[in-house]
């Protein structure tokens, strides 16, 4: 085997530029069994077989006391508020000593393939703990359990949780989430199996997951959110039925969001030969990237579970990626065979590269194209193949400068991302590729082109996404370390898990060209504690390079300052909030909290060579479509119980000039950016809703600070957020409605958002006058307008010509319902979903802004109500309910077909008093229309 030195884990990719470092990612996506669409169900070629294990599982949540399978036990609560301020200091951990009778010791050798120090690694003790439990026998009758599909959360369908003390707080989403529940599946491993490695692959189970195969307790993962694998075969039944049991326990005060419940992303099993490539064993790199070609590296590691020493030959051919499952019929770059030794037991890795002309190079949207490759490796013995293995990747040079800000293949690309959460609203945190394609669509459509993963690993899926549409990604995995900011969250296993979890997301996610930059830490409480925090950081840092040496790591700062040890260890800073600063404008004087001031320039100054970037900005909070009154003079103020918030409706103003205790209206960040044009960019706080922490109520369900509803229903700053980030689309946009017949002659303040440079404002066609943005200006205010109903019209220009226009007029009574949908044609296969937005409007069609009328849902054909939703925060209706009260004029309805068959969906939309609606949407089996492509 050749040994190249490509990149030491010493960080040698940053490289000199005059005066200061840039920190140069060249890279690539995931790691895939042979066909490239992660979505079949079964993905086979010779001694390799992938199959998706969703179906037919059978599920039971226990009501009361759980059984005494513990991984370990946990602290008591002695404190359990769930409404304090986000940016609240976390606390020290409480200790603890672990119980004799817990399974912490047979779970822990699941993460050894991730554990660096061979002296650190854990031997699994003597016994079989659990094996006499009924729910992991094969002859357990579970008939009377609840048939269910994978992806699955048990918590979605509720009921919420209400009232002052509740079970289940709001920054939890006040779904029944917690709770220890069991899922059982048999399989059948055929005989023709024999001899085969067999692996179960778990991309998700919230959490301290805990398998037993047959009786045997195999292994597990406590971290909810990391895909995991399990060897099986030392335990299956080869020519016969296998029983998997699988326990899941999700504690509840263990996160400041809503978690989910269950296996919430896909199973896997995977038959190998004793000799294949190992689990996410593939890191392609692009060290050297230009016009004319580039550089190739590919790192295979081999794992040999034969009993005797194994040589193979390696071979990788280079593909062009045409569209989501087709490659080109010639490779364009071939690796020819190279043979390789592998010790009995043991792994080794095979290292190359070559020079590809003319380079199909990944960028992202708009601005470049998402070009993606395959890379198919082969095994061979003795001239056969014994495993093949396909891995999709993009050639792309990336770098940080602390200057010029991200260059992508030497363009200047300005960082416009926003933060998401894990959750898919009305779907809960059962991942659906649909519904992740949908929301992505939707920031497309605002001019984002960039995401941060708040604040864990998402699903492979979303990745898969991101690269194929070009989103920038910052991937990130944990949000507390050694101390807390809930009593049961992941400071209960840093210790033990922090660096194979670490090791982990790195390695399945590493091939991605989507992913610019690690994240391994969010406003963690160890800003706080100096040089020990720092030494924790630098230990997660240097885990990071050791996996990924071409990527830049850092962890965010919302406390950390310039000249505190924790900020030193980053590669680039990665602030929240301090940008702009924090409560440090006159409307935030009362407030108690962190104080800072704007410190852009302090960080600049302290870190010349370093890149900055806000990973988290803003934090406005407003629900869609409501108004109140007065407006705020100010540019930026935090929600109020008078101002801007009403406490009895749990609503937050659409002016959009309202925020969380530590945030900043998007118009002060947007001016901090523009006067410290060094900083790359700006990932907002959120782009959409997301499930728990309703800050400022959490009596509601869901937050205030999404740009899109938890609906998918854009709010009035979509409008504002689109006009800086789409400055060449013509935009006008009037705020607020104009349906108000008891403010007639009353001050009612009108706000345009436009991409233009001034406008002018009419009201039943008499001019309000003629405004122009001054600089650091991002709206356009009319605050002294006395309502009379009518029309409103704003006409806005740009450069002196006239670029758009928009006109809001007072509606007619509510006299009918529209409905409309995303798609016509649906797959049949279970997962693809139709989107139904049904609208209250008047005899012309005008949407009523202030209906609330109840809307009731019926499907005929082939297929089923998933959820509905209207975008309320404070609406306790369970999404399952086919029946729901408008929310300013709209409510939501999500369908899919049933699996395999083909037909017509008709949806009926029915409200007392209005006309009905109907839409129909047909769903094929083979749906050959309905695959949505981004290349």
């Amino acid at each position: 085997m050749k040994q190249k030195t490509f990149l030491s884990w010493a960080f040698c990719s940053r490289l000199m530029y005059g005066t200061f470092f840039v920190f140069t990612a060249i890279m690539s996506t995931v790691g895939q069994a042979v066909k490239t669409n992660s979505t079949s169900d079964v993905i086979t070629s010779i001694n390799r077989e992938r199959i998706k294990l969703n179906e037919g599982w059978r599920f039971m949540r226990y009501g009361a006391e759980p059984d005494k399978l513990l991984y370990d036990i946990r602290p008591p609560i002695q404190e359990a508020n769930d409404s304090k301020v986000a940016d609240s200091k976390p606390t020290e951990a409480i200790k603890l000593e672990a119980g004799d009778g817990v399974l912490k010791k047979w779970i822990l050798p699941t993460a050894n393939d991730f554990i660096k120090n061979p002296s650190q690694k854990h031997i699994r003790p003597a016994g079989e703990p659990g094996a006499d439990f009924s729910f992991v026998k094969e002859n357990f009758a579970d008939n009377t359990w609840e048939q269910i599909t994978l992806p699955h959360d048990w918590a979605i369908k509720g009921p919420f949780y209400d009232g002052d003390k509740p079970e289940v707080g709001g920054g939890m989403g006040r779904l029944p989430s917690h709770g220890v529940a069991w899922y059982r599946k048999k399989i059948t491993i055929p005989a023709t199996d024999q001899g085969k490695i067999i692996y179960l692959g778990i991309d998700g189970a919230m959490s301290y997951a805990m398998v037993w195969l047959n009786g045997h307790l195999v292994g597990g993962w406590p971290y909810g959110y990391n895909s995991f694998r399990l060897n099986l075969t030392p335990y299956v039944n080869v020519g016969g039925v296998n029983q998997i049991a699988i326990r899941v326990d999700n504690p509840n005060h263990s996160a400041r969001w809503y978690p989910g419940g269950g296996i919430y992303r896909n199973v896997w099993l995977t038959k190998v030969s004793p000799v294949h490539v190992a689990q996410w064993g593939t890191f392609i790199t692009t060290p050297n990237v230009s016009v004319t070609e580039a550089t190739i590296h590919v790192s295979v590691q081999i794992q040999n579970k034969a009993k005797t020493d194994q040589t193979v030959d390696v071979k990788t051919e280079i593909y062009v990626l045409t569209d989501i499952a087709t490659r080109t019929q010639k490779p364009v770059g071939i690796f020819p065979a190279e043979k390789i030794t592998i010790k009995a037991g043991e792994s080794g890795v095979n290292e190359r590269q070559l020079i590809l002309k003319n380079p199909k190079r990944w960028g992202p949207y708009p601005s470049q194209k998402p070009n993606l490759y395959i890379a198919r490796t082969q095994l061979l013995k003795n001239g056969k193949l014994i495993d093949e293995y396909d891995t999709q990747f993009g050639i792309r040079k990336i770098e940080f400068n602390p200057i010029k800000g991200l260059l992508v293949n030497g363009q200047s690309v300005r960082i416009q991302g926003v933060n998401q959460h894990h959750d898919l609203w009305a779907l809960g945190a059962a991942f659906n590729i649909r519904a992740a394609e949908r929301q992505l669509e939707l920031l497309r459509e605002l001019g984002c082109n960039a995401i941060r993963m708040a604040h864990n690993p998402p699903a492979p899926e979303l990745l898969d996404l991101t690269d194929r549409m070009g989103f920038l990604v910052i991937d990130e995995i944990f949000d507390s370390w050694e101390r807390k900011k809930t009593p049961h969250d992941f400071h209960l296993i840093f210790p033990d898990w922090h660096e194979p979890d670490t090791r982990a997301f790195i390695r399945r996610d590493r091939n991605h060209p989507s992913i610019m930059a690690w994240s391994f830490g969010n406003e963690v409480g160890e800003q706080y504690t100096d040089t020990a925090g720092a030494a924790i950081a630098q230990k997660l840092h240097d885990i990071v390079h050791e996996e990924d040496p071409t990527r830049p790591a850092s962890a965010s700062e919302n406390y950390a300052k310039p000249d505190m040890p924790f900020s030193k260890v980053m590669d680039f800073m990665s602030l929240n909030y301090q940008g702009e600063g924090i409560r440090d404008a006159p409307a935030y004087a009362h407030l108690k909290g962190i104080r800072t001031s704007p410190l852009y320039p302090a960080f600049q100054k302290a870190f010349p060579d370093k890149m900055i970037v806000s990973s988290e900005t803003a934090s406005a909070l407003s629900t869609r479509g409501s108004y109140l009154f007065p407006v705020s003079t100010d540019n930026s103020a935090p929600v109020g119980n008078s101002t801007g918030g009403n406490p009895e409706t749990k609503e937050v103003s659409a002016y959009e000039l309202y925020t969380a205790a530590f945030g900043a209206s998007a118009d002060k960040v947007f001016a901090s950016q523009d006067r410290h044009p060094y900083v790359a960019g700006e990932f907002v706080w959120t782009g959409w809703d997301y499930l728990g922490e309703p800050t400022p109520y959490y009596t509601a369900r869901s937050s205030y600070s999404g740009i899109i509803d938890l609906a998918g229903f854009k709010k009035d700053r979509f409008y504002l957020y689109q006009s800086r980030w789409r400055p060449e689309l013509p935009i006008a946009h009037i705020v607020p409605h104009w349906n108000w017949p008891n403010r007639v002659g009353e001050i009612t303040p009108v706000h345009v958002f436009t991409s233009g440079d001034e406008a002018e404002l009419f009201l039943n066609g008499q001019s309000l006058g003629r405004k122009k943005k001054n600089e650091f200006e991002y709206r356009l205010r009319w605050d002294d307008v006395n309502y009379q109903p009518g029309e409103l019209k704003v006409v806005a220009y740009k450069k002196g010509g006239k670029w758009a226009e928009e006109i809001v007029r007072t509606t007619d009574k509510a006299a009918k319902l529209l409905a409309s949908v995303d798609h016509t044609k649906i797959k049949a296969d279970g997962e693809d979903l139709a989107f139904i937005t049904v609208k209250i409007t008047d005899k012309n069609g005008r949407m009523i802004p202030d209906a609330n009328n109840r809307v009731s849902f019926r499907l005929q054909g082939p297929g089923e109500i998933v959820a509905t939703d209207n975008g309320d925060p404070a609406n306790l209706v369970s999404f399952a309910s086919h029946e729901r009260q408008a929310y300013h004029g709209m409510v939501l309805v999500i369908i899919r077909a049933k699996k395999g068959t083909g037909g017509r969906l008709s949806l009926t939309a029915k409200a007392d008093g209005l006309a009905p609606t109907q839409l129909e949407v047909y769903s094929e089996s083979l749906c050959l229309t309905c695959t949505r492509k981004f290349l």
